[in-house]
């Protein structure tokens, strides 16, 4: 049995180190891994590969593949498998929603405390050399507690359950959309509704995390029309894909402060261009994409490749397992 990785990316932390591949040759003799640093020509080896660990491959790859059973993602989101051919095949795609989630709820929680204490006036004040704590006071909306506050969660995969059971040991009080209201939920989350009640989550929340997959459903979710439906004195953040949100809408609700402010930590173009505006949008926070980066990132990623092929070679059923009808 083969398996396949192929993680390019030209951040390096995207990409699967040496020791990986390596390891996974010591802990199952069994198998045949190949660990490849980039995509060029990898029809030979996915011709006998059973399974691939990979971000994406195109529809002349999956020809090439006719043993192939099992693909994992070391993203979260899949959009970029979501291929038609592989949606129609019976290839299991699997996902490190779990590997991600608690590292990226732990950067909402952050944001969440950075925009309750206004940290970047106060940054921004630092780099002035200036006493601001009368300016900080009187900037709105004020520096505030997050006990009490509403969060509102649109999406409550692995990354947003994490998140709410963080907010609600603050003691925020945690409201959620999700796509099967009636699934069982968590006791961090207080009511859960489902996307058609969008509205009431929007009106009556202090801060709204967008922790949902990137689908045709959900693109440009967050639009003129939601923003509107915001509270004045609310903050936007997205640790999910760019493409949820509507980002000429944003900046224009933005700049007339129609909402408290935004935390963006992903972008429809990434990187975000220089010339963006919202790089020099005042009531912005940006982080470069970067809630996921921990340095124990690929240990994590090893104990659920692992796990999984551990149940894989048993013939039990794997974690982390993909609705390709779905997309998530």
């Amino acid at each position: 049995m083969k398996v396949l990785i192929v993680v390019y990316h030209p951040f390096e932390l995207w990409q699967a180190p040496p020791w990986f591949g390596e390891r996974l040759r010591q802990d199952f003799p069994g198998l045949e891994v190949v660990q490849r640093k980039e995509y060029g020509n990898i029809e030979a080896d996915l011709r006998e590969s059973d399974i691939a660990v990979t971000w994406s491959l195109r529809s002349e790859h999956l020809r090439a593949a006719r043993k192939l059973r099992w693909i994992h993602s070391p993203a979260a989101a899949v959009h970029a498998l979501m291929i038609p051919e592989i949606v129609a095949s019976d290839v299991v795609v699997t996902n490190a929603r779990d590997v991600h989630g608690p590292v990226v709820a732990e950067h909402v929680i952050a944001l969440v405390l950075a925009l309750a204490k206004r940290l970047p006036s106060a940054f921004r004040y630092q780099q002035q050399n200036t006493w601001a704590q009368d300016q900080i006071w009187r900037e709105s909306p004020h520096p505030r507690e997050i006990a009490g506050a509403t969060l509102g969660l649109v999406g409550v995969g692995s990354i947003g359950l994490e998140t709410a059971k963080r907010a609600a040991g603050l003691g925020m009080k945690v409201i959620a959309v999700r796509e099967h209201a009636d699934k069982a939920q968590d006791q961090s989350i207080a009511k859960v509704f489902t996307p058609n009640e969008l509205e009431q989550i929007l009106h009556t929340s202090d801060y709204i995390v967008l922790a949902a997959p990137l689908t045709p459903r959900t693109r440009a979710l967050i639009n003129s029309e939601r923003l509107r439906q915001m509270k004045p004195d609310a903050y936007l953040i997205n640790v999910s894909r760019g493409a949820l949100v509507d980002q000429a809408a944003l900046l224009d609700a933005l700049r007339q402060h129609r909402i408290a402010g935004a935390a963006l930590d992903v972008f429809e173009q990434e990187p975000l261009p220089p010339d963006s505006p919202l790089w020099k949008t005042e009531n912005v926070v940006i982080t470069p994409h970067s809630a996921a980066l921990t340095d124990k990132l690929w240990e994590r990623h090893y104990a659920l490749i692992s796990e999984n092929l551990r149940r894989f070679l048993a013939g039990a059923p794997l974690l982390n397992v993909v609705d390709k009808t779905r997309g998530y």
